[in-house]
């Protein structure tokens, strides 16, 4: 693995994101002195914090999973997981609701997931169910250490004996295809392959080896930190200040200073602050701008589809959603269709519907609730612009409102008491590339080794972390790119990533 080379002793990490807070516990636990640098008021970047009306809304990501990774990351510093943060288990992990009225709770637990397929599909479906979860485990198993948590330098690195396991488990397959040998039923499929849809490819285009996305949320387990998901940044931050690093908010990073190839020094708004190595964790255009220089790539960057969110403090609740409900929509190909070929905003949408007070009634006031909704929509490379969408996002979140009310909140409307409309004209304002907080999507010349590396050309100690490089988007992965960039630096170190164990107590 190519590391850094000369002086490392002092390392600045721009962002206080998870990928920058993941790289700053693993450079404090390998010995090296560490600054952060974060614009905002508080650490969590996408896992941001907004306070209105007494709700405590997360910004980000509502989805928790593979807490050994937040673990791995509070063990480089010698604590653990359980000194800084609760972790509760929703139960169930999803429920899924289709646009023929049927329902389904998907439960992380195998015995119980299997009895739950059984009562809503059959027993020939809850076998092909068994089969799928032991797939999904062997698929997890081949490719984690080896195409995920790990440092390429090279295409080659992929001439392994997992490269032919992952074949001959059919990961170069089609996901929904594959999906469908297991589990004839659409409904079914759908619950296994729509994670796709987060990595900027459709179920019918992906890899089959993307249904690691799947492992993760169906197998693994899915997590909520008391607190709301931002309690997952803060305690990183708490956990790497107590272990010595300097962080520093409310300074945006300018510049950067360079002697020959390497930064000698981060130049915000209100210091300089010489360095022997940099971490770069804002969307690629920010950290190749700041760098002077972009890699060549045969083929312009394709990003994955943006999102509109609504976030609703509500009067009353609807005790049928669950912390997280899926709510499938009748079309399902055309939508992705709309999404990431015609640029429209989903015209029958399938919608995340999270409720968070359902297991942490504290992140609103005594008897009020909060909703957050998540809409995928065109970024806007393919979709309409900023401009567009100034004058579309109001209308857009009528709609919306509309349709949930039609389909599982009736009353939304006159509920709501503070709201909180993100569009891609906010995530544009907040840097990302084609306004998706997404950033590249994972069609296949675009992951492992073929993805933004988190070294570039021209500048020698310089690494970057994030969902824009390796080795990819979602909480956990970002988590594991920050470690990624800590060991460019440090070299690697003894542990790995171990496999998933469960844990936390039940919603």
């Amino acid at each position: 693995m190519i590391t850094v080379k000369g002086r490392v002793d002092h390392v600045v990490v721009v962002g206080a994101g998870l990928a920058g807070l993941s790289a700053a516990l693993h450079l404090l636990g390998a010995g090296r002195r560490v600054t952060v640098v974060e614009r905002e008021s508080l650490p969590g970047g996408r896992a941001g914090l907004l306070e209105s009306g007494g709700f405590r809304i997360d910004t980000g990501p509502t989805v928790l999973t593979m807490p050994d990774l937040v673990e791995e990351a509070f063990a480089a510093v010698g604590e653990a997981t359980a000194d800084r943060l609760e972790l509760i288990r929703p139960a169930p992990a999803y429920r899924a609701r289709f646009a023929d009225g049927s329902r389904l709770d998907v439960h992380t637990d195998g015995a119980a997931m299997e009895a739950a397929v059984e009562e809503f599909a059959g027993a020939r479906q809850a076998a092909g169910y068994r089969r799928l979860r032991i797939w999904l485990e062997r698929l997890y198993r081949a490719q984690m250490r080896r195409f995920i948590d790990t440092n390429f330098d090279s295409p080659l690195q992929l001439a392994h004996p997992d490269l032919a396991r992952l074949a001959a488990l059919g990961g170069f397959g089609r996901l929904d295809a594959r999906i469908g040998h297991f589990v004839s039923d659409e409904r079914l499929r759908r619950v296994f392959s729509f994670q796709a849809l987060y990595a900027g490819v459709p179920p019918a285009r992906a890899l089959a080896a993307y249904a690691v996305i799947a492992y993760m949320d169906t197998v693994a387990g899915v997590y909520f930190p008391r607190g709301g998901m931002h309690a997952l940044p803060r305690a990183m931050a708490d956990a790497a200040a107590d272990a010595g690093a300097s962080l520093r908010y409310g300074r945006s990073v300018t510049r950067l200073e360079r002697s020959g190839d390497r930064v000698t020094a981060v130049v915000t708004d209100q210091e300089r602050i010489p360095c022997d190595a940099v971490v770069l964790t804002p969307d690629l255009p920010v950290s190749y701008r700041l760098l002077g220089r972009s890699p060549r790539r045969p083929l312009p960057l394709r990003h994955a589809p943006s999102a509109v969110i609504l976030h609703a403090g509500t009067d009353r609740t609807w005790p049928e959603l669950a912390h997280h409900t899926i709510s499938f929509g009748a079309a399902w190909k055309g939508t992705f269709h709309e999404l990431t070929r015609a640029g429209k905003p989903m015209s029958d949408p399938s919608l995340l519907i999270t409720r968070p007070t359902a297991s942490d009634p504290s992140l609103a006031p005594p008897g009020k609730h909060l909703h957050y909704v998540l809409a995928p929509c065109p970024n806007t490379e393919v979709g309409p612009g900023v401009r567009e969408w100034r004058e579309l996002g109001p209308r857009y979140r009528d709609q919306l409102v509309a349709e949930l009310e039609r389909r599982d909140m009736p009353g939304l409307g006159a509920a709501i008491e503070e709201e909180v409309l993100v569009t891609p004209v906010d995530w544009t304002a907040q840097g990302h590339a084609a306004g998706t907080p997404f950033s590249v999507a994972h069609t296949f010349p675009q992951t492992g080794p073929f993805r933004p590396r988190n070294l570039v050309r021209g500048t020698a100690n310089a690494v970057l972390a994030g969902c824009g490089t390796t080795p990819g988007v979602g909480v956990p992965t970002v988590l594991i790119s920050g470690k990624l960039a800590a060991e460019r630096i440090t070299g690697p170190r003894a542990t790995r990533t171990p496999r998933p164990t469960p844990g936390g107590s039940p919603a």
